[in-house]
């Protein structure tokens, strides 16, 4: 089935002309069509425009295609990125049947990659969530279990990846929405360096902490799609101009004397003992494999979540006021301007969505703004020189992704604080602006879910994640794993 290879593996099948782009994107297209009505990743997808990009990879193999890395590659988009005369919702009301009428720049990069981009996967309304139940058309379910979420934000993006439907995906990671999915379903999810990739053309969530970046099969191919993904963007003014070295280049299994922290601050109350286990086995593996790991502290962990949900939310609360109802979207007629504007943001947008617009209007509001704001942003670079200052001793942070595997589709609904807290391992590292990356390391007993190992790496340190990655999955068998989806 060339819907269940990975990219490299399938870009060398395409160098030999063994198979051709239009068979492996029919395929991706035969799979979403045979179980996609259980797994619900996409919200849609154009079968005709896939397979005429297909046919054109086809066609390039033959004569400029030789440099194009992605040339041929089956790739899916979450509905928060902007691409071309295709739907861009947000998994919102508001934004029903809205159309992007232009690329975002990982688009374009894709593109000029020679990727075949179709699709638009299921994602919690405006990136708020962590369990894909917030969408405001349908819960995507998780392929090793559909009674169980497959994590949030951009859980769409994961299952799509895990179920094979693509070969990769792109999502976006504002507090763990790449990284947690990932671990879920039981794909490699990178959430890069702050700054690394263009944020041009992503629906703002919180513009500090927002980051895209690519699910995949394995590391190799995380390695692939950061190369194409990254470099300086002048659209972006938070883009970063720094060198993109060759990340599969890298790639040579070899981590011997690299130093690894592992932060007693994550191993709390809460966390399931199979994961704990399986985390403890990775870190074993590793020093199997050559490296080194110490203990560190990151003594301000314990105040992630609260000043996470206090920056994210004062800028969602800004970023959102564009949704109006008068310039684009969503449209219900009021009286008057206020009551037009109240009454479609009334009816566009979700309890999710709401509740964090009043969280952060409340924090941002007057004689709070010190008190809540101005505290968090303190506390926040606290957190990142904890991080600064543990990367003087260390290469890398190795942690649990999540501090369970995936729970039951309703579990936490009514629960905002307990939903909030599974992403309690990943919130810090985009308060810090750092890159982190979740790979399999295990599975729980009863039933089989995926548990993941979470990466964490100094800023621009994607290179040395992406290795040690590597080298943990040549020397083991998890992420060939696949779910059994009827």
């Amino acid at each position: 089935m060339l819907n269940t290879l990975t990219i490299s593996d399938l870009r060398a099948r395409l160098a030999k002309r063994e198979v051709s782009s239009r068979e492996a994107t029919q395929a991706c297209l035969d799979q979403i069509r045979r179980i996609d009505g259980q797994i619900r990743a996409f919200l849609s997808y154009d079968e005709r425009d896939a397979l005429a990009q297909a046919e054109a990879a086809d066609e390039a193999l033959g004569s400029d295609g030789a440099g194009k890395p992605l040339l041929g590659v089956p790739v899916g988009m979450k509905d928060v990125i902007a691409v071309r005369n295709q739907p861009l919702g947000c998994s919102s009301k508001i934004l029903d049947k809205f159309i992007s009428p232009y690329d975002a720049t990982v688009t374009e990069k894709l593109r000029a990659a020679g990727a075949v981009v179709f699709g638009r996967l299921n994602m919690d309304e405006f990136a708020m969530g962590s369990s894909t139940e917030n969408s405001a058309f349908g819960v995507t379910r998780n392929p090793w279990d559909t009674s169980r979420i497959p994590g949030g934000s951009s859980g769409g993006s994961a299952a799509a990846v895990a179920a094979d439907e693509c070969l990769a995906s792109l999502g976006s990671d504002t507090g763990g929405s790449i990284r947690q999915p990932a671990a879920l379903c039981g794909c490699v999810g990178l959430k890069p360096t702050y700054g690394r990739v263009s944020r041009y053309g992503l629906v703002a969530f919180a513009s500090s902490l927002d980051q895209i970046g690519p699910f995949t099969k394995d590391a190799r191919d995380a390695a692939i799609m950061l190369g194409v993904l990254s470099g300086h963007d002048p659209r972006d003014s938070t883009s970063v101009p720094e060198p993109v070295p060759d990340y599969a280049a890298a790639l040579d299994g070899n981590i011997k004397g690299l130093k690894l922290g592992f932060p007693k601050e994550y191993f709390i109350g809460g966390v399931d003992p199979q994961v704990t286990r399986a985390v403890q086995g990775a870190v074993k593996q590793l020093e199997d494999l050559g490296a080194e790991v110490i203990e560190i502290s990151l003594p301000h962990t314990e105040y992630a979540v609260a000043t996470y949900y206090i920056v994210a939310t004062a800028e969602a609360s800004a970023n959102l006021a564009r949704f109006d109802g008068i310039r684009y979207g969503l449209r219900v007629e009021g009286v008057d301007p206020t009551d037009l504007y109240s009454k479609t943001r009334g009816a566009g947008f979700g309890a999710e969505v709401k509740r964090r617009i009043i969280l952060g209007t409340y924090v941002l509001s007057s004689g709070y703004y010190d008190a809540y704001y101005l505290r968090a942003q303190k506390v926040r670079t606290l957190i990142r020189q904890d991080f600064l200052k543990a990367f003087e001793k260390v290469d890398a942070i190795v942690t649990p992704t999540t501090p369970t595997a995936a729970f039951k589709v309703g579990e936490k609904s009514d629960d905002p604080m307990q939903m909030y807290l599974s992403d309690i391992f990943t919130i810090s590292c985009n308060l810090a602006g750092i890159c982190g990356l979740s790979l399999p390391c295990g599975f729980t007993d009863h039933p089989k879910l995926p548990i993941g190992l979470q990466l964490l790496g100094q800023p621009f340190g994607e290179s040395t994640l992406l290795k040690i990655a590597y080298a943990y999955e040549q020397s083991t068998e998890w992420h060939r794993q696949k779910p059994v989806v009827a």
